[in-house]
């Protein structure tokens, strides 16, 4: 498909010489920097060489005291912590990340990843009746629970108090848990907001850690499931997501977990120098296909496990279920094309809207990304189950996914996500009416234009400006 290059607003010439003589950089990375925004000389060093130092304080994030509070006196109890992670590559990895770390202070530190089919997404009544179970007196949310009000209300009537780490986009109004961290909150004034789950997570133990004054250090030594989740996740790469990724890919190349070392050997990544691509398209979609067509209790138990033997079986069986989920993946997109060409008007369908009975729930998602990358339309294809289904839908820049969810919200059983990808529930008979309103919203919204996906350029240069110091 055809791109439409937006080309930059001039660049205050004045403004780029005085930022490279300050950062003694060229005048060419100098109008780059003014183009994507960085006019500041601090703000810049910090782009161009980033430090650990510059990540933002974390109990500037809304929630963080109490959170700490109640962390330390489970701690103390020493009665059972229970995590409650997603089941993608964000959640696992957070999920890992909180167990590694809690685990030093307290034996009776445990996690659950929630059966996509069984239990849906989200705090799940099934995954609180487990935490009841094992005794857990506080239950930890990764990547999940921003919108479990009735949930939070349920584990609080069973004596479990619950701590939310999310990342999504939240409602009006809050579940009422001990603490809730999300920096999307709109009363949080944290300075940056585009954290993954695992992001979260990570400000929550750098919390925890100083409160019994440890150093950063030791966490440190986990940064690369913190990369792996942040990466893997699609969040912008700027601000603290370009500290962690790049600390944690430094990490992850060097890395002892026997887990990791297991699934890098199996991707054929061993000794490799790596990059964010190898997360997003190698890495990301093994710890995902456990999840996807099943139990994601396996990508966790790889994150985790020390055993070496363990992980290189549990790595081969990753490599397995990739495989099956590549073949699952390959049949629906040609199911959901066929259905495309044969049966949409793509002049009047601004939002592609596909459901079938035959479709794998797990796999739904990957198929819609690879449907906007072909049409570059809003997509929600949605797995049929006798009365109910379950969607997974992703967008373009200029539709807001969640908030378009929400203005038909009416339709829908229940949803949650954030600007570019979305999940959903739906009554069988509601996918009709639902189709019609969301592309009603979508033709007020949406111009010709906006259906054309985009090249953005940072400068027009000439060749002979191109050399050895630019590179």
């Amino acid at each position: 498909m055809e791109k439409r290059w937006i080309t930059p607003p001039p660049v205050d010439g004045r403004l780029a010489n005085q930022l490279a003589a300050e950062l003694e950089i060229s005048p060419l990375v100098a109008r780059l920097l003014l183009a994507r925004g960085i006019s500041d000389a601090a703000e810049a060093r910090v782009f161009l060489s980033p430090s650990l130092d510059d990540l933002h304080d974390p109990f500037l994030m809304a929630g963080m005291e109490p959170a700490v509070e109640r962390l330390q006196e489970a701690v103390r109890s020493g009665r059972p912590i229970m995590i409650y992670g997603d089941y993608d590559v964000d959640g696992i990895t957070g999920s890992a990340l909180l167990y590694r770390a809690l685990a030093e202070f307290s034996p009776q530190v445990s996690c659950f990843l929630p059966n996509r089919a069984r239990d849906g997404y989200g705090l799940a009544k099934a995954g609180i009746d487990e935490a009841g179970r094992r005794g857990a007196g506080l239950l930890l949310s990764v990547d999940c629970g921003i919108t479990a009000h009735a949930e939070v209300d349920y584990a609080r009537s069973l004596g479990i108090d619950c701590i939310i780490t999310d990342h999504h986009e939240t409602k009006e109004s809050l579940p009422r848990a001990v603490a809730v961290l999300d920096p999307k909150r709109q009363d949080c004034p944290y300075p940056y907001k585009e954290l993954a789950g695992v992001g979260v997570a990570y400000k929550l133990l750098q919390a925890f850690y100083r409160s019994n004054s440890l150093p950063d250090s030791k966490l440190e030594e986990h940064l690369d499931l913190v990369a792996l989740g942040t990466i893997a996740d699609i969040v912008p790469l700027t601000g603290e997501n370009r500290i962690l990724a790049k600390f944690g890919l430094q990490r992850l190349r060097q890395s002892l977990k026997p887990g990791l070392m297991a699934m890098l050997e199996a991707a054929g990544l061993g000794g490799r120098q790596l990059e964010s691509s190898h997360v997003v398209f190698i890495i990301a979609p093994r710890l995902n296909a456990a999840g996807r067509m099943g139990d994601a209790d396996a990508s966790l138990s790889l994150l985790t496990t020390e055993d070496r033997d363990h992980a290189l079986a549990v790595a081969r069986r990753l490599e397995e279920e990739n495989r099956r989920r590549k073949e699952v993946d390959d049949r629906i997109l040609t199911e959901a094309m066929a259905m495309v060409e044969g049966g949409l008007d793509l002049s009047r369908d601004r939002v592609i809207v596909l459901a079938s009975d035959s479709w794998h729930q797990g796999v739904i998602g990957i198929v819609a990304s690879r449907l906007v990358e072909r049409y570059f339309r809003p997509t929600v294809l949605i797995s049929v189950d006798g009365d109910l289904g379950k969607g997974s839908a992703r967008s373009i820049p200029s539709f807001h996914l969640h908030q378009a969810l929400k203005d038909c919200s009416r339709h829908l059983v229940g949803f949650g996500g954030h600007k570019y990808a979305a999940g959903l529930v739906i009554e069988s008979g509601s996918i009709g009416p639902f189709r019609e309103e969301i592309n009603r919203l979508a033709r007020q919204t949406l111009s010709n234009e906006d259906l054309v996906p985009t090249q953005p350029v940072d400068a027009e240069v000439d060749l002979d400006g191109l050399d050895q110091e630019v590179a």
